[in-house]
């Protein structure tokens, strides 16, 4: 980061590997087959090109139950619906689709299961805008089916909460506790491929101080990619909704903590900058002269009358935390997200007594690295230079 860059957090690293109560094992890792990046054949866009293929025999005979409107237009809402209609013919269609995402999904999920980092793990929850529908939550009760009929001792869930406000709830879980016991609220961000989504989260502390009360008072959503702006443009958006909401906040009466969380697709470097991943963002944001949390904190230096604070982790990572209250009962979890690709993170909870001062900078998790599974080799992670810093492309 350029000298003079706003410092952006005093309370630890961005993307760091220990939280206050739980150890990040993993995340952002890349497994690849004989037919490129496994995660490819788990995403929103697998299960289109599958629906797609049951439908290309009828569509030759101009009788798709599913009428004309391409596969790619066809929403969560009518799938839904197809699923569960009187048109036996499509229904039966979407089913077929579906049980061949499953199979998909139990095969990826597998492969996470033998890589070295996901060894031992208990239970997974699976989030994304997929699983936002009646398909998904099936897609993902089948998985699980095939995956305890081959004998595996693991669950496979959808995420507790809307997909849409999980990555922001899980925001809280970066801050310390001490944020906390004078504020009831702090922002979060998450920003995705398509869209990105700044609110307000109510910390509901004093109710459950494990945060499983913890909701999103006032969201706000812009779908940048319909509009194709420029990265600076794209943050210049970001700071104005983040400002409305201070500013809803203060005239709800709520008592927002300065402290800024932020969820982000890619490998995220302690001093906020994106090594790799956010190809899908507007502009290059893994430029060595872009810093989205400084660009932040010097657009919004306070927050009420104290300095604004910033961490910034992984995308998934984020969602997963917000399903961590509900977590206690097993040691090692993990989390995928189905979308544009397939996020994934996995989690090993803390004992109370090894929670340390809540904040702590931590090590940077395995994270990023193109990771074969067991039953091939292995490729070697990303090579840096003797500093152990990383080159990134310039604007």
């Amino acid at each position: 980061m350029a000298d003079g860059t706003p410092s952006t957090s005093g309370i630890g690293g961005h993307g760091v590997a220990r939280l206050p109560s739980v150890d990040i094992d993993s995340y952002n890792i890349e497994i690849k087959d004989d037919d490129g990046f496994l995660g490819d054949r788990a995403s929103k866009g697998a299960f289109q090109r599958l629906l797609d293929q049951w439908r290309k025999p009828f569509r030759k005979n101009g009788d798709d139950p599913l009428g004309k409107k391409p596969t790619n237009g066809l929403g969560k809402t009518t799938l839904d619906a197809a699923l569960v209609g009187d048109d036996i013919g499509a229904a039966a269609l979407v089913h077929g689709a579906l049980e061949d995402f499953a199979q998909e999904l139990a095969h990826v999920t597998r492969r996470f299961l033998k890589t070295k980092a996901w060894e031992g793990t208990e239970r997974i929850v699976v989030g994304g805008g997929f699983r936002q529908s009646r398909v998904g939550e099936l897609a993902i009760a089948r998985a699980d089916q095939i995956l305890k009929a081959d004998g595996l001792k693991l669950d496979l869930i959808p995420i507790r909460h809307h997909p849409d406000e999980a990555g922001l709830i899980g925001c809280l879980h970066l801050a310390p506790s001490w944020i906390f016991e004078a504020h009831d609220s702090i922002l979060a961000v998450d920003i995705g491929g398509s869209n990105i989504r700044c609110g307000v989260v109510e910390t509901r502390w004093k109710k459950a101080r494990d945060l499983s009360k913890a909701a999103v008072w006032k969201s706000d959503l812009w779908r940048h990619a319909e509009q194709e702006p420029t990265r600076e443009g794209a943050v210049k958006r970001l700071v104005r909704m983040l400002k409305t909401l201070i500013d809803e906040a203060g005239a709800e009466g709520l008592k927002l903590a300065p402290f800024i969380g932020i969820s982000c697709p890619g490998v995220i470097d302690a001093d906020g900058s994106i090594e790799k991943g956010a190809q899908n963002l507007p502009g290059n944001w893994e430029s060595s002269r872009f810093n989205l949390p400084a660009s932040i904190v010097e657009a919004i230096p306070m927050i009420g009358d104290h300095d604004t604070a910033i961490l910034m982790h992984n995308d998934g990572v984020a969602q997963g935390l917000s399903e961590m209250p509900f977590m206690q009962d097993v040691a090692r979890w993990g989390v995928l997200t189905i979308g544009t690709g397939l996020g994934n993170a996995r989690f090993t909870n803390r004992k109370a007594s090894d929670n340390g001062k809540p904040g702590g900078k931590g090590g940077k998790p395995k994270e990023g690295a193109k990771e074969k599974s067991k039953d091939k080799p292995r490729d070697k992670p990303a090579s840096k230079d003797k500093s152990g810093s990383k080159k990134k492309p310039k604007d």
